[in-house]
């Protein structure tokens, strides 16, 4: 069930977005979004919106987070050229290479700027859940680097399945505590998150890692992970000489994607086409496509759309990538579908997994599984378009993964059981 808008409040909504008026005061980006949480966390939210309007308006401030995104991240990230995919898919393919940023991942750009934040408000320790991983490390390093403490939930089968990283995070310094209730996945990681904030909302700062949650979040990680889509339209003019034909993403919470497709927005010429976990199939509970499948609904503190059943109730999701599998979806990303400005498709795991396998043995670059679902659902995008200008963005790189890579493909096992052999 899709939130129905008539074609003059679609083109309203389209406007009022591009000129940088949603959210609006109560956080509403048109009917989605908003603040449902706990009482306890209102006052916490009010002086963390009123300090985010703040400080991102601060020239001291944008100073500070632009040196440390040029010298400690590793910014810009460089646009480049795929030949070989462009070969095999009868297009000209630009990879957005978010896997050269520190740690791995877009999830820095946020870490970072929001530890710079909360050091400003006072907090003396940061909180922050994690599923695939990324977002933990990033924050783990950026607390290390601004000096503050930091606490990791983690669901226990992405523990599990993420092993790489929960040792990355550890010997960053951060505190990994793993989530065993609920899913023991990124929705009951969030969950543990917000009790933790709920108990010290005064002294602690929850660092929430996608573009999900209540009013300011959705914002506030838009507005940090827009550097992605500013750097990579300047990048496009200065290297194609043009626009791209189509900006693809992967969504899960949906950070990197509304980081690549907000500045892009006001470009009509362009399309936007975000790609979530098709997982093994379509039915409840096999997939966390929630914007194809979903119904709107309110989960973790925002209206939003959501994998429920007829109930009511929040369903488990299926994805082999840790950092996808999430029941929901950023408001903003929900108002991007009902507009009509983005569309929406999934690819399943093993088109996701294909398409990780043609872009390491193509271009020699290793892509997170994530990363993966943007570049299956590009290549079935350039299948029906030959010839156009594709832009993806490659949100990180896949050496977390390595764990499940070996377990669906056994290549290094292979080699180890073939080396005892002789």
């Amino acid at each position: 069930m899709q939130v129905e808008l008539n074609a003059q409040e679609r083109s309203t909504l389209l406007a009022r977005l591009t000129r940088g008026e949603l959210p609006d005061a109560r956080g509403r980006f048109g009917p989605f979004g908003g603040r449902y949480a706990p009482e306890t966390l209102v006052p916490a939210l009010e002086r963390l919106a009123e300090g985010a309007a703040q400080y991102l308006r601060d020239p001291t401030f944008q100073a500070e987070l632009g040196l440390e995104l040029r010298d400690w991240v590793g910014r810009p990230t460089p646009l480049t050229h795929a030949p070989t995919l462009s070969r095999h898919w009868g297009a000209d393919v630009w990879l957005k290479r978010e896997d050269l940023a520190h740690t791995g991942a877009h999830k820095i750009n946020n870490a970072l700027g929001q530890a710079l934040l909360a050091k400003r408000l006072g907090a003396e320790r940061i909180i922050a859940e994690t599923g695939a991983g990324q977002h933990g490390v990033a924050t783990a390093a950026a607390c290390a680097r601004v000096g503050i403490c930091c606490t990791v939930y983690m669901g226990a089968v992405d523990v599990r399945r993420q092993a790489p990283n929960v040792e990355r995070m550890v010997q960053l310094g951060a505190q990994v505590v793993p989530v065993k209730g609920g899913d023991q996945t990124l929705r009951a990681a969030i969950d543990e998150a917000f009790r933790d904030w709920v108990s010290d909302p005064v002294k602690a700062y929850y660092l929430l890692g996608s573009a999900v949650g209540p009013h300011p979040y959705p914002w506030l990680v838009r507005e940090l992970q827009s550097v992605i889509g500013r750097e990579a339209r300047a990048q496009s003019l200065e290297k194609i000489g043009r626009l791209p034909d189509v900006a693809v993403a992967c969504v899960g919470g949906g950070s990197n994607s509304i980081g690549l497709f907000h500045p892009l927005v006001g470009d009509a010429g362009i399309q936007l086409l975000g790609i979530e976990a098709g997982g093994r199939g379509a039915g409840l509970g096999d997939n966390a496509a929630t914007l194809a499948t979903g119904r709107p609904g309110v989960l973790h503190g925002t209206y939003s759309m959501l994998l429920q059943d007829r109930e009511g109730q929040v369903q488990e999701t299926h994805s082999v990538s840790a950092g996808l599998d999430y029941p929901g979806v950023g408001p903003e990303h929900s108002l991007l579908q009902a507009i009509g400005r983005v569309s929406y498709e999934s690819a399943t795991d093993d088109e996701a997994l294909d398409a990780l396998r043609e872009c390491c043995s193509s271009e020699g670059i290793l892509p997170a599984i994530e990363s993966s679902h943007a570049l299956a659902g590009a290549r079935r995008w350039a299948a029906k378009n030959p010839g156009k200008v594709i832009l993806i963005g490659l949100s990180g790189r896949g050496d977390k993964d390595m764990p499940t890579l070996s377990q669906v493909f056994g290549g290094a096992r292979k080699i180890i059981e073939a080396s005892a052999d002789g």
